[in-house]
């Protein structure tokens, strides 16, 4: 007599990355890839941050110096394919191709942006996990330089710091990575402090392991999915600071361009030339919300304890689904 409870095949089994082509599913957790093809809007905020990365870094290479050449003859073009590819998105005031203006300006808004993230993720990560590990003196003293500097808002401390001495790349990219230095010493300290009484780091303790090696193998791995996270939001708040700098007129100076320098530049011409300042704000909006869509998903797919939610149908991911499927009796 034949079982009528029908059976997932091996194929079932290969497409899920949990098992193998000969028996049920395994430990073996699934590949990243598969699990963001699960999901439909952190797979296309991938994409959409994944190109945006690749015009920043290879963008100028194609477009010469057609972001700076002037031609006032075609002042304030619309967009249109009548006067060729880099016409596409339309001209500015000068002649200038908002397309290769764009192309640009992706490339001096992630110059800035993405070095800032990481300067502030490594220092203050770094200060965090040892603060919290050893306690006492060291995590007070930490916590009320987070405190000082916390107290001034970031965009303030900016705007202040760049009125004072030149605006320029490198000043900016310096005040925002100290500025945001202390979200992840707060961040890292209280991972710390919370794994320190952990019994593998009392075992790794008692066996003589240097407080730098439990820092690096023991606790940094569990405290990185949380820290990540943070940096891809912290990357929104920096890339929108840059912006908002830039359109006051005391972040990226001509003749170098940013997204928020191209919106201040084209707000005198939202009436008669919209797309100069409307497509640069488009592509800000476009950025910040994949990289927020994004950072969602890899805080679960990072999360070992967590990971388990992104093979679920979408639908089931909600409260429904608290425990892993393999724990339900």
């Amino acid at each position: 007599m034949t079982d009528p409870t029908p059976r997932p095949d091996a194929d079932t089994y290969a497409d899920a990355g949990t098992g193998t082509e000969n028996g049920p599913p395994s430990a073996r957790p699934p590949r990243w890839w598969r699990l963001l093809g699960r999901d439909r809007g952190a797979a296309v905020a991938a994409v959409v941050l994944a190109l945006v990365f690749l015009v920043a870094l290879f963008g100028r290479l194609f477009i010469g110096d057609r972001a700076i050449r002037q031609d006032l003859g075609a002042s304030l073009r619309p967009p249109s394919l009548d006067h060729g590819f880099y016409g596409l998105l339309g001209t500015d005031v000068l002649g200038r191709s908002v397309l290769a203006r764009l192309v640009e300006a992706a490339g001096t808004t992630l110059y800035v942006a993405v070095p800032a993230v990481l300067c502030s993720l490594v220092i203050g990560s770094a200060l965090g996990m040892w603060a919290g590990y050893h306690g006492g003196w060291r995590e007070n003293v930490a916590m009320r330089v987070a405190d000082v500097i916390l107290s001034f808002p970031s965009l303030l401390i900016a705007v202040v710091v760049l009125y004072v001495f030149a605006p320029s790349a490198l000043n900016i990219v310096l005040i925002l990575a100290i500025a945001r230095v202390p979200v992840y010493l707060r961040t890292a300290r209280a991972e710390s402090a919370e794994l320190r009484s952990r019994l593998f780091v009392d075992a790794a303790r008692t066996f003589g392991t240097p407080s730098r090696n439990i820092i690096y193998r023991h606790i940094l791995p569990i405290a990185l999915p949380t820290l990540l996270t943070v940096a891809t939001l912290d990357f929104c708040f920096v890339m929108l600071t840059e912006s908002s700098l830039s359109f006051l007129g005391i972040g990226i100076q001509p003749p170098d361009v940013s997204w928020g320098l191209m919106v201040a530049q084209g707000r005198q011409y939202l009436q008669t030339a919209w797309w100069i300042a409307v497509l640069p704000g488009i592509a800000i909006v476009l950025t910040t919300v994949s990289a927020t869509v994004l950072a969602a998903w890899v805080r679960l797919a990072t999360d070992p304890g967590q990971r388990w939610r992104l093979t679920l149908p979408k639908k089931r991911r909600g409260a429904r689904a608290a425990v892993p499927p393999e724990m339900i009796a």
